[in-house]
């Protein structure tokens, strides 16, 4: 991409979007387009395909989402496949009705079958059923990956479909309903604040995850812009895991809670392990740089002078 080129962010405000913003300005690419979710609703499609009209734009990563952890997951499946199949659909049809040389699709990790042999091969995709608790999500995100590939095989569309891990950092959601990581950041500080005896974690503390850094997955996303041009999905993550318990236990540390952990096996655990093979991507030589643990610190550090600042009166 040259520094001058017409680059779209769908979602700039999220937790991905937000990230490749950043990675974007810091890499001399000035000529950005973004629009908050008032001035533009992609789920509507004749306003997406008037954005593109207008605008024309020349590279497009397609990060914008309805996204949480297992909890929302569970509870609003409709809005999940709804809003997920609309954003996407109006999104890539508009893209190559008005010539976008070239775009970026974030599926997800979920969208692998809950029994799927670890690590996970992006040719293990559609060889069994996804995980219950998020099958509405990652229905959505296979689609938009089949539709991805469906407009390069038919006209020669440039779409390219990325499958990131448990992606977590700066701009995520802080609360019951957000990804993992975040939710537990939100829990422990509130029962630290509010000097509590005890936090309660969904589930047996048993799944394993692999935790990735939003930054490294921004990073990751502008080396396939620049070198990947192949239909098949490719997987990235760090190809290590960690199991929610020790999770856990690391976000306790890190926050400074000093009660105790509590385990609530009567709500779902979700998938048990979902580990990416990231070999295709470390091949090309990318890899990533944040460790787990540098990671959680930089969450932690932001959430508490740009969140918890604003709740707090003055």
């Amino acid at each position: 991409m040259k520094k001058s080129a017409k680059i779209y962010v769908a979602g700039h405000r999220g937790l991905i979007g937000s990230a490749l913003v950043r990675a974007l300005k810091d890499r001399g690419y000035k000529n950005l387009l973004t629009r908050p979710h008032q001035a533009l609703d992609l789920t509507h499609q004749n306003k997406v395909d008037r954005f593109f009209e207008r605008e024309k734009p020349e590279y497009v990563f397609l990060a914008a989402a309805r996204v949480g952890g297992i909890r929302a997951n569970d509870t609003y499946p409709a809005e999940f496949i709804y809003q997920n199949q609309m954003i996407q659909a109006n999104v890539l049809h508009s893209a190559s009705n008005h010539g976008a040389r070239k775009l970026l699709f974030f599926s997800s990790s979920c969208i692998y079958p809950k029994k799927s042999r670890q690590p996970m091969k992006e040719e293990y995709l559609m060889t069994g059923p996804m995980e219950p608790t998020n099958e509405a999500y990652g229905a959505a995100k296979m689609a938009g990956l089949v539709m991805c590939q469906s407009y390069r095989r038919q006209y020669g569309a440039n779409f390219i479909s990325v499958i990131p891990a448990n992606v977590y950092g700066i701009h995520d959601h802080f609360d019951e309903n957000g990804h993992v990581l975040a939710a537990l950041i939100a829990k422990f500080h509130e029962a630290r604040v509010k000097k509590k005896k005890q936090v309660t974690v969904w589930g047996t503390g048993k799944p394993r995850r692999e935790f990735f850094y939003v930054d490294d997955l921004a990073d990751a996303a502008l080396f396939l812009m620049e070198n990947y041009d192949r239909a098949e999905p490719i997987n990235v993550g760090t190809g290590q895991e960690t199991s929610i318990r020790v999770l856990a236990e690391k976000v306790k540390e890190a926050v400074g809670f000093e009660g105790e952990i509590v385990y609530d096996t009567n709500r779902p655990d979700g998938n048990p392990r979902r580990l990416l093979d990231s070999s295709r991507i470390r091949a090309m030589g990318w890899r990533p740089g944040t460790s787990l643990e540098r990671g959680l610190e930089l969450t932690c550090r932001w959430y508490a002078e740009t969140i918890l600042k604003k709740s707090v009166k003055p």
